[in-house]
């Protein structure tokens, strides 16, 4: 069992597996657990009953929880897709961050909190090869589903330390976009990695899209809604360069 030197604590969860068809290690999920306590959370991640597990927990205070081996397929992400591949669970590890979420009141995430995850993070990444730009949000994976760990959560911090892709989103600007530049937003969106079609039209999955993307890249204004400046971002993003 792959165990990470930084965690302090190790509850096996019920619900793993091997990874099916051989698929290594590719991608690094961030969710936050939407729960009362941590306690709450790893009794939920280790339950059999649950159909759910992940790989890491990190509680309000830093401490890690390690619940399923680095080598095995956890049950995090669920119904999920990322440049076309929907078995996000067999190339991925999750971490849960202890945060009460969107329906319990929504929590800034603390310093010490933040510190060990980054560390983790690096430890993490140290062992496999994920590029910078598939250090992704539930929400990313499974836009209109998830929300979380949502934005409040500090991913240029992150990638100042060295972790995931970012870049310092543009100017606010929410004009709404004309068809021709939804267009290119889409097709922005869809080169990075989300489950978008370029159409031109503003349908139901460019709304659930662009709240993900306003969420992880463009916080100022989650709505859902294309506007100049995720436009803007999404261009900045793609020009740094998405492996």
């Amino acid at each position: 069992m792959i165990v990470s030197p930084l965690a302090e604590r190790l509850v096996p969860a019920a619900n793993c597996e091997p990874r099916r068809g051989g698929r290594g290690v590719d991608m690094l999920i961030l969710h936050y657990t939407g729960m009362a306590s941590a306690e709450a959370a790893r009794e939920l991640l280790c339950s059999a009953e649950s159909g759910v597990s992940c790989h890491y927990l990190v509680d309000e205070s830093g401490i890690v929880t390690q619940m399923v081996g680095e080598e095995l397929r956890a049950w995090h992400a669920g119904a999920s897709s990322w440049k076309g591949e929907t078995d996000t669970n067999s190339r991925s590890i999750g971490i849960e961050i202890q945060n009460p979420g969107h329906a319990l009141g929504y929590a800034d995430f603390p310093a010490r909190q933040m510190a060990s995850l980054a560390a983790l993070c690096r430890d993490i990444l140290s062992r496999h090869a994920i590029p910078p730009a598939h250090v992704l949000a539930h929400s990313d994976v499974a836009p209109g589903r998830k929300i979380d760990p949502g934005e409040k959560f500090a991913w240029g911090q992150l990638a100042a330390e060295g972790i995931g892709h970012w870049v310092p989103p543009a100017a606010d600007d929410f004009t709404r976009l004309s068809p021709s530049e939804l267009l290119s937003f889409q097709t922005l969106l869809s080169a990075y990695g989300y489950a978008i079609a370029p159409t031109g039209e503003p349908d139901e999955q460019t709304r659930k899209v662009t709240d993900a993307f306003q969420r992880h890249f463009r916080q100022s204004l989650v709505n859902g809604v294309p506007d100049v400046s995720a436009l803007r971002t999404a261009e900045r993003l793609l020009a740094a360069g998405a492996a």
